[in-house]
């Protein structure tokens, strides 16, 4: 358990089953399945979630349309009605010691923990155009699924960034929500001609000329700025999650983790449930799957949490063994 104020901060206190870096969807999933597998379950938060500009989520089923910081409050409530503790702080520092995992917290205090998992998610990169952090979460998006219902049959762009190919379909994929789509080329390289001829094809106008800023006016989006001064009319943009993410991973860079190249940047190496290269750790959600919406984070962090108490398990059988022997060698009194 963490260690209160005083003059030993920074001790270590008996070891807790299972410590949970993040209380997002990912993580506080997997406390739950822990709680309620009667572990011993700390979960420590700094209180940064990923989607906290967004007004609702969507696509979580009995939760669509959910303000994000409702779903974590009910899931906090949820969670502690098995015993789990929600500490706020921010981990800093992982080492492994032993068959124990010793974190250490900003604040000083230290605990361990027989397994961990690290649900730390992500910072989405934001483009470099004025206005952009203002809007963001508003008429300014990443995610279609999440919110093209809500901009459904307005004029929307699409920021151009990175690979062509990602951007051309990303686009594409908008038009599912509007017929009135615009690929703003921005930065990208000239398209190829089959690319121009799909988007042409489905009704979707590409522009030249490097965006610089938003319009807004009365608190609505009503344009994009183009560096040559023209206006390029729409209610919202969407930027594209692929292109420009942070994921949250410096502790499991710190503990020798394994990372593989993936789309934008590389990621931790870990197995369907989650289990990482470094014995004892887990990942889950948009530390490892910068794609991950908040229901598919949420699965995630329900797999790892059984996986973790397999494991678990498996150290349990183990030591009862061991004591099972010792205590069958000892001569009767």
């Amino acid at each position: 358990m963490v260690v209160a104020a005083g003059p030993h901060r920074g001790a270590v206190n008996a070891p807790v089953d299972v410590l949970v870096i993040g209380a997002g969807p990912a993580g506080l999933s997997a406390a739950l399945v822990l709680g309620r597998a009667r572990r011993d379950v700390v979960v420590v938060d700094s209180g940064r979630p990923r989607n906290a500009a967004a007004a609702s989520m969507h696509g979580f089923l009995s939760r669509d349309g959910l303000p994000p910081d409702e779903l974590l409050a009910l899931g906090r409530g949820e969670v502690e009605r098995y015993g789990v503790r929600l500490v706020p702080g921010e981990v800093t520092r992982l080492c492994r010691d032993g068959d124990l995992i010793t974190a250490d917290l900003a604040d000083g205090d230290r605990l361990t923990a027989r397994r961990v998992l690290v649900a730390t998610g992500l910072q989405d990169a934001l483009p470099a155009l004025d206005g952009t952090s203002q809007r963001w979460g508003r008429d300014v998006l990443h995610c279609p699924y999440c919110h093209g219902y809500e901009v459904r049959d307005r004029p929307v762009a699409v920021l151009g960034r990175g690979d062509p190919s990602v951007s051309v379909h990303y686009a594409q994929v908008v038009r599912q929500w509007s017929t009135d789509v615009v690929l703003l080329r921005h930065t990208l390289d000239p398209l190829p001609a089959s690319d121009h001829e799909g988007l042409t094809a489905r009704g979707i106008r590409v522009v030249d000329g490097e965006v610089v800023g938003l319009v807004v006016e009365d608190e609505r989006l009503v344009g994009v700025r183009l560096a040559d001064g023209g206006v390029v009319p729409c209610a919202a943009v969407f930027v594209g999650a692929a292109t420009g993410t942070n994921p949250h991973d410096v502790l499991l860079r710190d503990l020798g983790a394994r990372f593989a190249p993936g789309p934008v940047t590389d990621l931790p190496e870990a197995d369907a449930t989650g289990r990482t290269s470094v014995p004892g750790v887990w990942v889950a959600g948009n530390v490892v799957d910068p794609t991950a919406q908040v229901v598919v984070a949420a699965g995630q962090g329900y797999a790892a949490g059984v996986a973790i108490n397999g494991d678990l398990i498996d150290d349990d059988v183990a030591a009862a063994v061991a004591e099972h022997r010792t205590r069958s060698r000892q001569p009767v009194a």
